[in-house]
């Protein structure tokens, strides 16, 4: 597809823009397991941005379809351990963007942690809960947060999460009964009101969140240990969706770009069910 030829008036740097987001994010505090800002110059100024939770072959072809001269995603690329050659899986995605002329730009932990726009804080704002404190609060860790909500049962939270989410979140009960063996975890009698929360794969926060006195726990994946951490512990797990925890943020933060840069920003759902 043919790329914008005609600038409109309101145009912006690919650098600038990076600029902008890095110091909103306080992108440099953070010890990342990928970089944080522009990860590839398209080498235009931007008039469309697309937004996404990773940068996939389809987001990019959508993105194209847009005419979009950026990309704006919580799940970038160059991650720590992996090859360096652009070669591949890897080696495509990037030749396209270049082909195409789209700037690519990523945050990771700097986008979970965001105490307005981040994924936690966005997906206790959907969820009716009120941010109280981290859950490490020796700072050992940049994210995660503990939440109030109105003491709830636990059928009433999958029904909320649900509602807000679009899809069933995978419940472990903080009570199991050994001589019960049904495919669904049993319904327990206790009211949910203090959780943990921290978005995508970070499970093994679960033991934490027990350490930290909470009732429950959500994220976003579960590993095989996490059911037996969570009825040990006696704490209850949701793991609601690594996609489905993270898509606040992004949004939220193309929301901003949008009013502070004037430019059409357009978040693109890539249907993930993990």
């Amino acid at each position: 597809m043919t790329a914008n030829n005609t600038l409109t008036e309101t145009t912006v740097s690919a650098q600038n823009l990076a600029a902008f987001c890095d110091d909103y994010l306080s992108a440099d505090a953070f010890k990342d397991y990928a970089p944080n800002g522009l990860q590839v110059d398209g080498g235009r100024p931007i008039q469309r941005i697309v937004t996404g939770v990773t940068a996939s072959d389809a987001l990019i072809d959508a993105a194209i379809a847009d005419n979009a001269d950026a990309i704006m995603v919580h799940h970038g690329y160059f991650w720590k351990g992996e090859p360096a050659p652009l070669t591949g899986m890897k080696g495509q995605r990037i030749r396209k963007l270049m082909q195409h002329g789209i700037s690519m730009i990523g945050y990771h932990l700097p986008l979970d942690a965001h105490p307005v726009i981040g994924n936690n804080a966005k997906l206790a704002e959907t969820l009716n809960m009120t941010i109280t404190g981290a859950l490490y609060p020796d700072e050992s860790r940049p994210v995660g947060n503990i939440a109030t909500c109105k003491p709830q049962s636990t059928q009433s939270l999958i029904a909320h999460i649900t509602d807000a989410l679009g899809r069933i979140p995978l419940h472990i009960s903080a009570h199991y009964n050994a001589s019960v063996h049904t495919e669904s975890e049993p319904e327990n009698n206790r009211l949910i009101q203090r959780v943990g929360i921290c978005t995508g794969g970070a499970q093994d926060m679960i033991e934490q969140a027990a350490l930290m006195g909470c009732d429950a726990f959500i994220s976003g994946e579960i590993s095989e240990r996490t059911t037996h951490i969570a009825r040990e512990l006696g704490i209850d797990y949701f793991a609601c969706g690594h996609h489905a925890t993270e898509r606040g943020g992004i949004q939220a933060l193309g929301e901003l770009i949008a009013a502070e840069f004037g430019l059409p920003v357009t978040f693109i759902d890539i249907n993930n069910p993990v």
